[in-house]
């Protein structure tokens, strides 16, 4: 637990709400068509305050919306229910990286009080069972494909996380002095009801402000609107790299099981084979650099708010371990790939040198035995007595000269053939596991795991 002092810059972030606002982010998979038209840049679409510059000139790297649409309160509906709570707004946003990875955030308002009681019964509700959430009658992501037309479908990924900004009394419950605060208040929004005896392990307190979070849950309370969208900005870049850095864990296991089962039967195969590992590879890298690195520092809102949050969410979820132990494998692929390229060069220096002797041997030989058939034409040409004019020179009678001249000629052939076919089958038996297989990209489940 780290507990901080109030300062200028938190009494100018600070603020009050009346009604509660839960933030639900869910990573999904899919891609969206590249050609689509973005909405504009974040600061567009959304109030950042004084953290706009410092968003404006990241614009390059930040996820773009691609949907941002209010709807109907009654149209968004959950498997069980509105759990006593009333919805007072809705808006639904669809940020999309550079790289292609997608983040719904559903962003609700609440009108009238929210116990806590009921507030993590919805929160529970909406993470464990999101795939049964419907809007206007219509399976949620079936109503996002009518909006977006994707060029894959879309589908819930594994993670989720909820920010919970309090409002009225709620607030007033949560930013009161610790000793009239109820003890398992806070525990129980951060751990949608499941309460623990302890205080939530990331808490920061500055008496007019309150931030806790666990792994899947934050409570921000007390904290200005352009603030709150900061801290939303802070987990989608959170939630999209634990995301890419799953997929690059799964990418990482099919492109060594694809090396492991691939085969080819010419250096030409075992070519394109190395081509197709180095390309899966690359793309492994980039994105661990542009969609994890690129949202795991403190660059993209260089305040202390935000870097607060941002340094705490990302050891809860995980992430800079996470990142060392892909990036070692993604190295280790990339050394498993070049040692394969290298005994190809090998391999084909060897093969080269081989067909060069062998060629050489076979022209030093034919050169020997074309002194045969020179001495066969100049005994046709001469005016020799054994030559009869009166014969054809392809006449049965001079078979057995024909036989010494091409008899040798063509078991030359035959061996010279046979040579360059076993060097040829020396070269491309370097691989000897199953058949070549593309490397496939991973595909989530239907139905995602329950956790966030």
């Amino acid at each position: 637990m780290t507990v901080g002092t109030a300062g200028a810059t938190t009494a100018l972030d600070a603020g009050t709400r009346e009604l509660t606002r839960v933030v639900m982010l869910f990573s999904l998979t899919g891609r969206l068509d590249p050609g689509r038209p973005a909405l504009g840049s974040l600061v567009d679409s959304f109030d950042f305050g004084r953290f706009a510059l410092h968003l404006t000139s990241s614009e390059a790297v930040l996820p773009v919306p691609v949907l941002v649409e209010d709807v109907a309160p009654e149209d968004l509906r959950l498997f069980h229910g509105d759990h006593g709570l009333a919805l007072a707004a809705v808006e639904i946003a669809v940020l999309a990286t550079p790289r292609g990875d997608i983040t719904l955030a559903l962003d609700c308002g609440f009108a009238g009080q929210t116990p806590a009681a009921a507030l993590a019964a919805w929160l529970a509700d909406s993470c464990f069972d999101r795939d049964r959430i419907t809007l206007a009658g219509t399976d949620l992501l079936d109503s996002l494909s009518g909006r977006l037309a994707p060029r894959e479908p879309l589908a819930f990924g594994q993670n989720v996380h909820q920010l919970v900004f309090p409002g009225g009394e709620l607030a007033n419950d949560l930013l009161g002095p610790d000793e009239t605060r109820p003890p398992t208040l806070l525990n129980e929004i951060v751990y949608r009801g499941r309460t623990s005896p302890s205080e939530p392990p990331h808490l920061t307190q500055h008496g007019r402000t309150l931030s806790a979070h666990g792994r899947g849950v934050s409570v921000h309370a007390g904290w200005a609107g352009h603030v709150e969208n900061g801290l939303i900005l802070v987990a989608v870049g959170m939630i999209s790299a634990l995301a890419v850095l799953q997929r690059t864990r799964l990418t990482a296991f099919e492109t060594m099981r694809a090396n492991e089962r691939a085969v080819a039967e010419s250096p030409y195969e075992i070519r394109r084979l190395i081509s197709r590992l180095s390309d899966g590879v690359n793309e492994l890298q980039l994105d661990l650099a542009f969609g994890v690195e690129a949202y795991v520092d403190g660059l993209l809102i260089p305040e202390t708010v935000m870097q607060t949050f941002q340094s705490s969410l990302r050891d809860a979820l995980g992430i800079p371990a996470g990142l060392d132990n892909s990036a070692r494998m993604v190295e280790r692929l990339t050394s498993v790939i070049s040692a394969r390229s290298a005994a190809l060069d090998a391999e084909l220096s060897e093969r080269d040198d081989r067909r060069d002797r062998t060629v050489s041997a076979l022209v030093a030989v034919a050169t020997g035995i074309a002194l045969p058939p020179t001495l066969l034409l100049a005994f046709f040409g001469a005016n020799a007595a054994n030559v009869d004019s009166r014969r054809s020179i392809f006449d049965a009678h001079y078979l057995p000269a024909y036989l010494l001249a091409w008899v040798p000629f063509i078991a030359l052939a035959v061996i010279g053939y046979l040579l360059l076919r076993r060097v040829g089958k020396r070269s491309g038996a370097m691989l000897t596991t199953p058949s070549a297989a593309p490397v496939p990209a991973p595909r989530s489940p239907s139905r995602p795991p329950s956790g966030g």
